[in-house]
């Protein structure tokens, strides 16, 4: 949810704002690019250059800047237009006051003030302060302008005291940032399994019968149906690409036979999958456990047949909206077709080798979605991830129906 993000982080002059080098890390981790602003009390419960190492951004605590005998501007416009997001944490009663009122006398405020993103606050204070009324009231006003507060837990405070009003832990912000951003989004609450990239069938510990799939075209997949708040299983043949986003469990496999049992192993747990792997048809009916060595004469290599994955998932099929790929080079049309209807699926994505720019390899692709009343939509030539979006919009347009 937050990969990409840019996130602004206004820190306050309570004690927990020790928490926040930890929140940095964990929104770094998570693919942000954060930037951060301290009132002048905050920096003294937390160093800026601790936060400006963590987020590799200048931490700012005033409108100017002095420095070497020059002076620049920390322009509190730019940074409310930058931010995706806007977290305050940890927020003080004096500083919700001030939000809530208007107040602006500092660059937080400022800067809270010029934001046209979506502000979350946390509020971090004593027990009583927390329940006082005009607490209350001011949290209700800040809710009232469209700001999300994050709720203050429950446990020993400052004062001694033990009750409600500790600024929720740097894991439980990531936890409900990421769940209030998933609300809405057209996958949320799914779970999608997608199967991308090659399979390699050994014929000896060195050698293998494989294709030239690179897994981009089930990667971008995978990637799109998580920013949309899918959960996603990849399972994957060999490849190069990386997973970078939390919602994506990636399962490697390297033969067909793995990638079937890893299919069947999460299909009854997802809502919808997509065969976007290239699977081999055919493996070594006997695998070699030393390298085979060069002889004279030609090698005949016998070869036994793969399960038909997609085939078998059509099968079993219930509530699930499942997925095919066809790539095909003659009689393009008709043999998805036939694809489709065999294998029991609910669309099928047909790609021609004869079009430019299409198939493996390449940034690339050019689709036609056929579902199963063979209705058929064809796309322009477009990159992968246009057509990962494209995909899911067709998809999502008839699960939803």
């Amino acid at each position: 949810m937050l990969s990409g993000k840019n996130i602004l982080l206004g820190i306050t002059g309570g004690i927990a704002a020790y928490k926040t080098t930890f929140l940095v890390r964990l929104l770094i981790k998570a693919g942000a690019n954060v930037k951060v602003v301290l009132t002048s009390s905050a920096s003294s419960f937390v160093s800026p250059l601790t936060l400006a190492t963590l987020s590799k951004n200048p931490a700012l605590t005033d409108f100017v800047n002095e420095e070497d005998g020059s002076i620049s501007w920390n322009n509190h416009v730019d940074m409310g237009l930058w931010a995706d997001l806007m977290i305050i944490a940890p927020a003080t009663a004096n500083t919700l006051s001030k939000m809530a009122h208007g107040t602006c006398d500092n660059l937080l405020l400022a800067t809270y003030l010029s934001a046209k993103c979506p502000v979350y606050f946390a509020p971090a204070m004593d027990l009583d302060m927390y329940k006082h009324p005009s607490t209350k009231a001011t949290f209700e006003k800040l809710i009232s302008f469209g700001n999300t507060m994050i709720p203050a837990e429950s446990g020993e405070l400052a004062s001694g005291l033990h009750g409600e009003g500790r600024m929720a832990e740097p894991e439980s912000i990531m936890k409900f940032l990421e769940e209030d951003l998933a609300k809405g989004l057209s996958l949320s609450g799914k779970s999608v399994l997608i199967t991308a990239g090659p399979t390699h069938e050994a014929i000896d510990p060195v050698r293998f019968l494989g294709n030239r799939s690179t897994g981009k075209m089930g990667f971008e997949l995978a990637k799109r149906a998580a920013d949309l708040g899918a959960k996603v299983f990849l399972v994957a043949g060999p490849t190069d690409l990386q997973v970078q986003h939390n919602n994506i469990e990636l399962v490697p496999v390297t033969s067909a036979q793995q990638m079937y049992e890893a299919c069947h192993e999460h299909y009854s747990k997802v809502d919808v999958a997509i065969s976007a792997a290239a699977v081999a048809d055919y493996r070594p009916k006997t695998v070699f456990k030393e390298k085979m060595k060069k002889k004279e004469g030609d090698l005949v290599i016998e070869l036994e047949r793969n399960p038909d994955i997609l085939l078998s998932l059509g099968e079993k099929k219930k509530n699930q909206f499942l997925v095919g790929f066809a790539l095909e080079s003659e009689n393009e049309l008709e043999n998805a077709k036939g694809k489709l209807q065999r294998k029991n699926l609910d669309a099928i994505v047909l790609n021609s080798l004869k079009d430019a720019g299409a198939g493996f390899g390449g940034n690339t692709n050019k689709i036609s979605f056929i579902d199963k009343n063979l209705n058929i939509k064809t796309f322009d030539l477009k990159t992968k991830l246009e057509v990962a979006s494209d995909i899911w919009e067709e998809i999502i347009s008839r699960i939803n129906a």
